[in-house]
């Protein structure tokens, strides 16, 4: 009996490079061959120093600009294709919505731009607001919002046509406490749905036990690719999490815990930073 076909990956990026032109003879080479693939329904974290190629990589999987060289597929097909980029929720690292929109009405624009129906876009877009907790600033203008209420629009957005792939980046960047919370509970939403993420970031602690692999980025290219434990994790050291027990049994070896009546216990390997793997291997 023939073996099932493996689905295609949401994103298959191999040999990606993207050269700006800078000056009249000069360019500047952004990425230099990214190879990374992301299977459907992984959550990626992709980590790298400011002026990694991170940003750059997010726009051209999101179909904002075409790469130099390369092949790029996401979800199966090309961006130039309007199905394709319709699958696409893209969270940009600036805010460039219509300042002079309100929070409602942006989000039907960018809901009929998508393809959806005028009242399912409301319906939706309602439903976000409240999520993300801007249902009460739903027709103010974006011009007024926050750094802080600008991010948070910015997920539901990203949210509003239930799209198959989700490209956050630097998602964090101005969030606020609360947007943090919303953050985390739309993420673990998506990972329940199947749905494909790309999350990138500079800041070690958005990465970890959130993500099932971290693809580190320098100098535009992909040196480092693994999960969390793999690449963070130091060989002989642990860190343990207990929740529901007292201090004393906490002490006694980890294969006792379950006997002991914990509700709750997360073990993962630990050690090293992520600001550790932004240097070349050697």
């Amino acid at each position: 009996m023939a073996e099932p076909q493996r689905a295609a990956p949401a994103i298959r990026s191999a040999g990606i490079a993207k050269r700006y032109r800078v000056g009249l003879f000069r360019r500047r080479e952004a990425l230099r061959g990214v190879d990374l693939e992301v299977q459907r329904g992984e959550l990626l974290g992709l980590a790298g120093p400011n002026g990694s190629g991170k940003s750059t990589w997010m726009r051209l999987v999101a179909g904002v600009e075409v790469q130099s060289s390369g092949e790029l597929l996401v979800l199966g097909g090309s961006t130039a294709e309007t199905a394709v980029r319709r699958g696409i929720g893209f969270l940009p690292e600036d805010a460039p919505f219509p300042k002079e929109l309100g929070a409602r009405a942006c989000l039907e624009l960018l809901g009929a731009l998508s393809g959806m129906e005028r009242e399912e876009a409301l319906s939706r877009g309602d439903a976000l607001l409240k999520r993300v907790g801007l249902y009460a600033e739903a027709d103010t203008s974006l011009g007024k919002f926050s750094r802080g209420m600008l991010r948070r629009f910015g997920l539901a957005q990203a949210w509003l046509h239930s799209p198959k792939l989700i490209l956050l980046d630097e998602p964090t960047a101005g969030l606020d406490a609360e947007g943090h919370e919303v953050l985390r509970g739309l993420l673990s939403e998506a990972r329940e749905a199947g749905t494909t993420v790309c999350l990138s970031s500079h800041i070690p602690g958005d990465f970890g036990a959130g993500c099932d692999r971290i693809a580190v980025m320098l100098r535009g290219e992909i040196i480092r690719s693994g999960s969390p434990d793999e690449l963070l994790g130091e060989p002989g050291r642990w860190s343990v999490e207990i929740e529901g027990l007292d201090e004393a049994p906490v002490r006694e070896l980890t294969e006792w815990l379950e006997r002991a009546g914990a509700t709750r216990s997360e073990i993962r390997a630990t050690g090293r930073e992520l600001s550790d793997l932004y240097r070349p291997p050697t």
